[in-house]
């Protein structure tokens, strides 16, 4: 099994120089057993049109019934203090946090259902956002900038480029915050400049009734060498609010962010031979394979296991005895922390 995108990378670990195979390495290192790939995932049940293209009968991202069609738009977004209160987040289908450099954190927006006025501040893309969109075909994807190194990865990867560099009318900066942090983008005009961006598909969450069990839960902190990330259960709202550094996570929107479901997804984390200016190495966050989870819903916790046999597939999430682990009908956060040794940045 290799990356949908075919390259290698050689790098150091934290334990020292090694190997990084972008796409197959990464399922050994996650915990695959190195076997073939399985089939793709079975598509979100939905009739044919005349044209032979099926829509889904709900949403694969929302399990809601807007947007079936609608393309595909990915977008970075800055995780730190100078960011907040941030802007389109809430609007979101799925919402990555990831890990950067100094242990910091960095949210990857995933939208299809609706869009924002404006999201932002948008920052530049990292490595494992490249192991991750695969699953999506080939979407949008938005992000101010790569280092020069990267570059030659995101021509290969099966995605749409609209960066700032090559969608620069979409982009426009804020005049009451400073560089980096005061860039923002309108995803209509993202989405003019990537007309063939892929639609919705199945990418493995499975949505519906809540699985028997779970441990009623009021709060649940994630956390990385430098941040934490905590979501506190409102039965009021019917969400999980999201906090950052023991604050509330506001939305530029108004209210606070989070979502109906969060998925805290441990990975394998490991250090890729890219680096800042300061010499700190991105970390690559390694989200195919299987391993351990824990999903938050109606005010629950759920012991839950996850497995992704290759790039070009979403990721299936099981309850401890082997049955479909559903989430709410709604925003999901997929939160990827370290599992493993300590990362040293």
């Amino acid at each position: 099994m290799r990356s949908v995108w075919g390259t290698t990378v050689r790098g150091r670990t934290s334990a020292g120089m090694g190997v990084l195979v972008l796409g197959a390495a990464l399922s050994a290192c996650s915990g695959s057993d190195g076997a073939k790939s399985a089939p793709p995932p079975p598509s979100s049940t939905g009739t044919p049109q005349p044209s032979g293209t099926p829509t889904p009968a709900t949403h694969p991202f929302t399990g809601g019934a807007k947007g079936l069609t609608n393309p595909v738009l990915a977008v970075k977004i800055e995780n730190t203090r100078p960011a907040f209160p941030q802007s389109g987040v809430s609007a979101a289908d799925i919402v990555y946090v990831e890990q950067v450099e100094g242990g910091e954190t960095r949210l990857m927006a995933v939208y299809s259902s609706k869009l924002p006025k404006k999201v932002g501040p948008v920052r530049s893309a990292r490595i494992s956002d490249l192991h991750i969109l695969p699953q999506f075909g080939r979407p949008a994807f938005a992000f101010s900038g790569v280092q020069s190194k990267m570059k030659k990865y995101i021509r290969k990867a099966p995605l749409y480029d609209i960066s700032q560099e090559n969608a620069g009318g979409a982009y426009f900066r804020s005049g009451d915050r400073r560089i980096p942090y005061n860039l923002y983008a309108d995803p209509k005009n993202l989405l003019k400049q990537a007309p063939k961006a892929a639609k919705p598909r199945d990418i493995g969450f499975r949505f519906g009734d809540a699985p028997d069990g779970g441990k009623p839960t009021r709060s649940f902190t994630a956390r990385w060498p430098a941040a934490t990330m905590g979501f506190t259960w409102s039965a009021k709202q019917k969400r999980w609010l999201a906090s950052w550094g023991g604050s509330p996570d506001r939305a530029a929107e108004g209210g606070l962010l989070g979502g109906r479901t969060v998925v805290v997804q441990y990975a394998k984390t490991t250090r890729s031979k890219f680096h800042d200016f300061l010499g700190s190495y991105t970390p690559l966050i390694h989200t195919t394979g299987n391993g351990r989870a824990v999903v938050l819903r109606d005010g629950k916790a759920y012991g839950a296991k996850w497995s992704r046999s290759s790039e070009s597939e979403g990721t299936t999430y099981t309850t401890a005895d082997g049955k479909p682990m559903n989430f709410a009908r709604g925003q999901v956060w997929v939160v990827l922390v370290n599992d493993g040794k300590p990362y040293t940045p």
